[in-house]
């Protein structure tokens, strides 16, 4: 079982200086042997940036965009940095992509969100032919290169070229869960439980055996809360206000992917309820309404064996990389409590 740990998330307090702070857990994460940190992106800071500051300050973990928009930059501008940052990281760079959601797509980047998948799917076939240092070439529904009728030509990227650059998708609809198992190298999975590991995994398998592909050939990374504690009723309870979040506001009333992950999980009418109240901006209520029950189907929170026995359901369902996440806590706190966990997962 491999780790890996978020970059920038939402609900992990700064103590001062977010810059320090975030320089200090990776470099901690590094020396304790931590695989991966992934950077954030939703509607306040870039997925690069951290990344590219992170090479300069580490020399062993893999540095990854968790996940760059794609409709907030072109094709060959993605591939372009991903080359860059993989340059600069000496190749420790792994380029995770998503759609995001229509709210965020709509609202800040002025696209329209539909087709979600056949531009992610555009996307990935231009970055392979662009890092591949191919002639860059292709006619799809969104996009077009070169572009008829205007005077651009078919060009090839003035770079060195890695076609083995590794390509994640965040993905969560049945579909694009399909299309994660038909073409990339690995998944990085929200919204899992691996009580229930068929609802995600199902459609990668299937998608993966439709090429030929097994899938234990796809590195599946699950985020999942770890918390050793005998405090477990406040640890859940502080988790609640941001699965309300996820469960309401993570995506548009018509359409929220997170949402229905969760009920294709099994809570279909939890989901419902919750995101109900949220949009009534009855934001207490929707998290109270979050059941103990749920929030223990996405975590690993309690004793040290409770944990450990909640690793082996994770890796029982095929899952290879947990993305460590911790409860609501000031920075100062986490590097401890990534220790913590560390040592705990690894004696399974």
């Amino acid at each position: 079982m491999k780790f890996a740990i978020g970059v920038g998330l939402r609900g992990l307090a700064s103590s001062s200086d977010p810059k320090v702070d975030m320089v200090r857990y990776v470099q901690a994460a590094e020396a304790a042997g931590v695989d991966y940190a992934w950077s954030a992106e939703s509607w306040g800071r870039d997925a690069v940036t951290s990344i590219a500051y992170l090479a300069a300050k580490t020399t062993s973990i893999t540095l990854g965009t968790g996940i760059m928009q794609v409709t907030a930059r072109t094709p060959v501008m993605t591939a372009m940095t991903a080359l860059s940052l993989s340059e600069l990281s000496d190749g420790r760079f792994a380029l995770g992509l998503g759609v995001s959601g229509p709210q965020v797509v709509e609202g800040l980047h002025g696209v329209p969100f539909n087709p979600a998948l056949t531009r992610l799917k555009e996307n990935v076939g231009i970055i392979r032919q662009a890092i591949a240092g191919e002639r860059i070439e292709f006619e799809g529904k969104v996009y077009e290169l070169p572009r008829k009728g205007g005077q651009g030509k078919a060009l090839k990227l003035d770079h060195k070229h890695r076609p083995n650059l590794p390509i994640y998708l965040a993905t969560l609809g049945p579909k694009s869960l399909q299309y994660t198992g038909e073409v990339a190298d690995g998944w990085l999975g929200t919204s899992f439980s691996p009580d229930s590991p068929d609802a995600l995994l199902g459609p990668i398998k299937q998608g993966a055996e439709a090429v030929g592909r097994k899938l234990d050939e796809i590195d599946l990374q699950a985020s999942a809360t770890v918390c050793v504690t005998d405090e477990v009723d406040e640890v859940v309870q502080s988790l609640k206000p941001g699965i309300a979040f996820q469960l309401g506001a993570m995506g548009s009333a018509k359409t929220n992917f997170y949402n229905a992950a969760f009920s294709r999980a099994g809570f279909v009418d939890d989901a419902k309820a919750v995101q109900q109240l949220w949009l009534d901006r009855k934001r207490d209520e929707a998290a109270r309404r979050v059941p103990d029950g749920l929030v223990h189907h996405y975590a690993m929170i309690g004793s040290e064996q409770h944990v450990r026995e909640r690793l082996a359901v994770y890796r029982g369902a095929g899952i290879t990389t947990i993305n460590v996440r911790f409860p609501p806590m000031l920075a100062e706190a986490r590097i401890p409590q990534l220790e913590r966990a560390l040592d705990t997962l690894r004696t399974t």
